[in-house]
């Protein structure tokens, strides 16, 4: 009678091997590779009758061109969820997070610096979501007259989130009512997400003494020609292009053109990075982020078929009330997940604390 499978003692020992040696090589792993790792002599035809038992189990693979094994995601999902209490950065390196976000000016810089520092850290391509604009919380609004009827329209948002947009009326509006309007905003809509209040002043505006209230009337003059109409996308930033392209050498060429593709296609890697944030591949309890989750995807193929070969280990940080961000490294199914796990987590730590002192 044939014993169960059961991934522990020798099964796991072998796969362990097996995993931490693809990701140093990238290369399929042979049965002698393992024994040479292995001191407890362990010959190398029994070593492939366990690789075998593995790839029967779908925790192995076994490329047509060569004698080797390489894991499958089944596998390195196995392997990600092992690490899951991974140790700190070294101090100099958190040393160097929390000098870096922690310098910035305003969440916009932080942003940017975010994707740099990850880069950095992890060798790999990082990506930092900023929701749209509407999910931002008002804090003020100003308006200034410009010449040939123009009209400035300078929003700003918790986090020192700031957009300008001139918008162009049939009609002049004076300064001071321009200063009542903005007053009224001010007043009544500070502290609401964009959308609900721009949803608000428009059912304001459908009543029906707008028509009699001289600041509704011209707050519909701005409302109509697009004030407090807010981004339609996510802001984006992204830095490592270079790093990723890295781990594409040997790529067919269409293969490595469809990447640059999709890199270039922001809407695609955001979209990327939402899929990974919805499944259920989570890991909790990581270090430096015990009460939160880190989300995992290993082959990306199902979001971008270029991705294929590339797993995104990612976060999602509350900037402010209302206002949410992600962030992720991008990397090959080789790369090394634990210093990977480790400095998103760290990141992200930092990122928030930081967001709370503001």
């Amino acid at each position: 009678m044939r014993r169960p499978f059961a991934l522990s003692g020798r099964n796991l020992g072998i796969l362990s091997a097996i995993i931490r040696s693809y990701i140093t090589t990238g290369e399929p792993v042979g049965s002698g590779t393992v024994a040479r790792r292995r001191r407890d002599g362990l010959s190398p035809a029994s070593i492939r009758n366990v690789m075998a038992e593995l790839e029967s189990q779908g925790y192995l693979s076994h490329p047509h061109t060569s004698a080797g094994r390489v894991p499958t995601e089944k596998a390195l999902m196995f392997y990600v969820h092992s690490l899951a209490r991974t140790p700190h950065l070294e101090p100099s390196e958190a040393d160097f997070v929390q000098d870096s976000l922690g310098q910035a000016h305003g969440l916009e810089e932080r942003l940017d610096r975010t994707s740099h520092v990850l880069a950095a850290l992890t060798g790999q391509l990082a990506l930092v979501v900023l929701a749209p604009l509407s999910e931002a919380v008002l804090e003020h609004v100003q308006f200034l007259r410009l010449a040939d009827h123009r009209i400035l329209v300078v929003l700003v948002a918790r986090g020192d989130v700031v957009r300008h947009r001139i918008i162009r009326i049939q009609e002049e509006i004076n300064p001071e009512t321009l200063e009542r309007i903005a007053n009224y905003v001010n007043h009544d809509f500070a502290g609401w997400k964009l959308s609900t209040a721009r949803a608000e002043i428009l059912r304001r505006l459908e009543e029906e003494r707008a028509l009699f209230d001289d600041i509704l009337k011209q707050l519909r003059v701005l409302c109509l020609h697009g004030f407090l109409t807010t981004d339609s996308g996510a802001q984006v930033y992204l830095e490592g292009t270079p790093n990723l392209l890295q781990g594409a050498q040997g790529f067919e060429p269409e293969h490595l053109r469809q990447l640059l593709q999709a890199l270039e296609e922001k809407e695609k890697l955001i979209e990327l990075l939402d899929q990974c944030l919805r499944s259920d591949m989570r890991l909790t309890s990581v270090a430096g982020r015990e009460d939160e989750a880190l989300y995992v995807r290993i082959g990306l193929e199902g979001a971008e078929p270029a991705m294929r070969d590339y797993a995104v280990i990612g976060a999602v940080c509350q900037i402010e009330p209302g206002l949410a961000g992600r962030m992720a490294v991008i990397g090959p199914t080789r790369m090394h997940y634990d210093r990977v796990l480790s400095a998103v987590a760290h990141v992200a730590s930092v990122f928030e604390h930081l967001a709370e002192a503001d």
